[in-house]
C-alpha cells in the first residue's frame, strides 16, 4: 500500500513512502489489525501526508497541531461527516503517537488534537416476535435437510445467540466450539480472545450442521473452518450477509449481520442483563460503545414505570 498518489516531489515521495511502509508493517505485524482496519488507517494517514506536502513540508518534522487542525478543517470544508472526521482524528493520533515513539518526531502533536464527537445513531433492531419469525423462516428452509440449509440455520441461530461480528463468525474453527459447555471461543478486534456462551436452540442447530451437513460440504482443503461455503472453503462474509438479508424478507426488514448483533444486545438488556456483561459478550473495549443499546431498555423502563408507579 505504497502511496503512489501522494502529491510530492520525487525526494519527498520516497521519504514518505518509506515512512508509510514502516507504519503499515507496524499496524499489520505489531498491532495485528485486520486488513480492513489497516486499509482504513493507511488511507487516512496518506491523506494527512498529502496535506502536509501541500503545506510545503518535506518530512514529519513540520507536523504540528496547527497542521493537524487545518487537515481536519479541510475535511469539514469537503462536507465529510462528523463520524468520518472523528475516525480521521483517531487515525492521526495513533499515527503521531507511533511517530513520536519511534523517534521520527520529537513531540506528539496528536495528543493535543480533540476529536469531533460523532452523532450516535440508534441501531436498527428486530423485536422479539420478528426475531422468532426470522429464525423460524431459517428453520423451514432447513427442513429439506440440505447441507446449505442446515448451515444457514446454524449461522442465523449463532449470530442471534451470541451477538458476535460477522468476521468473528467466519473465523471460527471447529475446535473453537465447546458443545458440552455451549461456549465458543472468538477472536475479536486486535485478535483479542473471549468466550461467548450460546443457548439450546443454537446448540441444536450447530449439532445438526456438524453431524449431518458439514461432512457433506467438506473437501480435502477445507481445513478446520466451522462454516463452509458450497465449494468446501471457509465461508466468506459476503455469503453470510446475503443469507441474513434474505432471511429478513420473512418480516419485511432489511438488517445486516450487524443488525443481528444489535438485536442480540438489545434483547439481552431488555431481559435484565447488566451493561458490563453485555460489554464482555460483545467484546467492546469501552463501555461507552455498549451504552448505545440502552435506548431500547428505556421503553421497557417506561412501561414498568407506568404499570407500577401510583402517580405515573
Amino acid at each position: 500500500m505504497v502511496p503512489d498518489e501522494v502529491s510530492a516531489t520525487p525526494s519527498r515521495r520516497e521519504d514518505f513512502a518509506v515512512l508509510l511502509a514502516d507504519y503499515e508493517r507496524h499496524l499489520t505485524a505489531e498491532r495485528d489489525l485486520s486488513k480492513h482496519s489497516v486499509r482504513a488507517y493507511m488511507g487516512d494517514v496518506m491523506d494527512l501526508i498529502e496535506h502536509l506536502t501541500r503545506l510545503g513540508h518535506d518530512d514529519l518534522s513540520g507536523l504540528d497541531i496547527r497542521g493537524l487542525r487545518s487537515w481536519l478543517a479541510k475535511q469539514q470544508s469537503l462536507g465529510k461527516s462528523r463520524s468520518t472526521m472523528a475516525r480521521r482524528a483517531t487515525a492521526a493520533r495513533v499515527f503521531t503517537a507511533w511517530a513520536q515513539r519511534t523517534g521520527r518526531i520529537e513531540t506528539d502533536p496528536g495528543a493535543l488534537l480533540a476529536s469531533p464527537k460523532p452523532h450516535k445513531s440508534l441501531p436498527g433492531v428486530l423485536g422479539q416476535a420478528d426475531t422468532r419469525a426470522v429464525l423460524d423462516a431459517a428453520a423451514v428452509a432447513a427442513d429439506d435437510g440440505s447441507p446449505v440449509g442446515l448451515r444457514d440455520l446454524a449461522i442465523m441461530e449463532l449470530l442471534y445467540a451470541t451477538g458476535i461480528r460477522v468476521g468473528e463468525l467466519c473465523a471460527i474453527d471447529v475446535d473453537d466450539v465447546d458443545a458440552g459447555r455451549r461456549v465458543i471461543r472468538v477472536f475479536g478486534k486486535g485478535r483479542k480472545e473471549r468466550s461467548v456462551p450460546y443457548g439450546v436452540p443454537a446448540g441444536v442447530a450447530l449439532d445438526g450442521w456438524l453431524d449431518g451437513a458439514r461432512p457433506k460440504l467438506f473437501r480435502p482443503g477445507s481445513g478446520p473452518a466451522l462454516f463452509l461455503g458450497a465449494r468446501g472453503a471457509r465461508i466468506d462474509q459476503r455469503t453470510v450477509r446475503r443469507l441474513v438479508h434474505a432471511r429478513m424478507e420473512a418480516v419485511d426488514a432489511d438488517l445486516s449481520p450487524h443488525g443481528m448483533r444489535h438485536t442480540a444486545a438489545t434483547h439481552l438488556l431488555e431481559g435484565g442483563a447488566d451493561l458490563r456483561s453485555v460489554q464482555e459478550l460483545l467484546g467492546h473495549a469501552s463501555l461507552a460503545t455498549t451504552q448505545i443499546y440502552t435506548h431500547v431498555s428505556g421503553d421497557r423502563l417506561r412501561r414498568a414505570y407506568e404499570q407500577a408507579h401510583p402517580r405515573a
